[in-house]
């Protein structure tokens, strides 16, 4: 049989965890998870110069960091749908905290692969807005469920308008070893802070457990069979690639072209907030209009956006526009794809099959950055990278547009 309204039931939640105060929490985590790692960017040049280092070097540390978020995610998700969220979620931040630490004591291309790379991209996959996203899907009530998937997107977007200013007046003013540990204090906020955001461990017996009987191995093999959840996983990646690649090598980009380096900063958080409007307004417009035509028309104006920036002159109003526009489409992509997962699967494995959607997303994410690194290394330049991003933006564009927006069809069970 199709999807039940039964699996959208939200889990039941303590008296004083009210929607309210569950989607204020969960806001709060996304902000400050998502703010440090999107001001890594800034601290490629200071660190590089300091240790002779070139930029392939820091980049394949946060290639690493991304193919590791993305790896850890379905296996976080599948521990928080099986036992519950709280453990991952706290256990994610003290380890992000950890690689923050590690990395400002760190001074080898190694200790900066196991900081930023493993520690911070596997703390990211405990504690990252995916948990946050899908605790929203399992404790809000349906009325609540849109508008908080946007909010709590846009909440990592003023967590990167936050900190891509504070990250660079912090480098500034007090070097990039106290900015690390200042970011690491600022993440152990997230422990009691997840409190919020608890959801129940899955019954193994009665009539919940009944109800709740599909096994993981099931719900994998069920996705991966469904040609709508494949082309939502394969459109995912080029998302992934472009954000990745912004993040950590504008700043560099913009300092070549002779634009300075508080301009970078300022083009990160133009991002960071205008993504604010686009992830809440896209979580608005998903209950209103199809989901895979919305996506459709946020990869096409990110490409679109993309190739007018590289092709006109780089000047500061350019930068600033780039990052209003891309800002528009940012992470505007991930209310309609982790509800697309709700919609044909249920909330059941929702963690646990967005988290392989979100694989996909980090794969892109990780060649994005190493290629970013490698490529100039090599060139000189990014523009080979700039123009592959376009390409990958109209491609996903044009996948997502099949996508079918139903339950996908089960066998009714037959009585004894």
């Amino acid at each position: 049989m199709a999807a039940t309204e039964g699996d959208l039931r939200p889990m039941p939640a303590a008296s004083w965890r009210t929607p309210l105060v569950i989607v204020v929490c969960g806001c709060l985590i996304g902000m400050l998870t998502f703010g440090p790692r999107s001001a890594f960017g800034f601290f490629m040049q200071p660190m590089s110069r300091e240790f002779a280092w070139g930029r392939d070097v820091f980049a394949l540390a946060l290639a690493i960091q991304n193919l590791l978020w993305g790896i850890g995610q379905p296996l976080a998700g599948a521990i928080a749908d099986r036992f519950g969220s709280l453990r991952v979620i706290s256990a994610g931040a003290v380890m992000y905290a950890a690689g923050l630490v590690v990395m400002r004591y760190g001074t080898t291309p190694s200790s900066l692969d196991l900081s930023a790379g493993v520690l911070i991209g596997l703390g990211l996959s405990g504690c990252s807005f995916n948990l946050i996203l899908s605790s929203f899907g399992k404790l809000l009530p349906p009325e609540w469920r849109g508008v908080a998937l946007g909010a709590g997107t846009a909440a990592g977007s003023f967590g990167q308008f936050i900190f891509a200013p504070f990250g660079v007046a912090m480098l500034d003013n007090f070097g990039w070893q106290p900015a690390l540990l200042v970011f690491a204090g600022l993440m152990l906020l997230v422990v009691p802070l997840s409190l919020a955001l608890a959801t129940p461990a899955a019954p193994t017996t009665g009539t919940a457990a009944v109800a709740q009987q599909q096994t993981f191995k099931n719900a994998l093999a069920e996705a991966f069979g469904h040609r709508s959840y494949v082309l939502l996983v394969l459109g995912f990646f080029t998302c992934g690639f472009q954000l990745a690649f912004i993040t950590v090598h504008m700043p560099a980009y913009l300092v070549d072209r002779g634009v300075p380096v508080q301009i970078g900063g300022w083009v990160i958080a133009t991002i960071g907030l205008f993504n604010i409007i686009g992830s809440v307004g896209v979580g608005w417009l998903q209950s209103r209009l199809p989901k895979r035509y919305i996506l459709s028309a946020l990869y096409f104006t990110r490409a679109l956006t993309i190739a007018a920036f590289i092709t006109l002159p780089i000047t500061t109003f350019s930068a600033i526009m780039f990052g209003v526009f891309t800002g528009l489409t940012w992470l505007s992509t991930v209310p309609p794809t982790s509800s697309l997962v709700a919609v044909m699967f249920g909330t059941r494995w929702l963690a646990t099959l967005y988290g392989f959607a979100f694989f996909s997303h980090q794969v892109g994410g990780f060649l994005g950055v190493l290629l970013g690194g490698i490529v100039f290394e090599k060139f000189g330049s990014y523009t080979p990278i700039w123009w592959l991003s376009v390409l990958f933006g109209v491609l996903s564009a044009l996948i997502n547009l099949p996508i079918v927006e139903a339950p996908v069809a089960r066998p009714v069970a037959q009585p004894a």
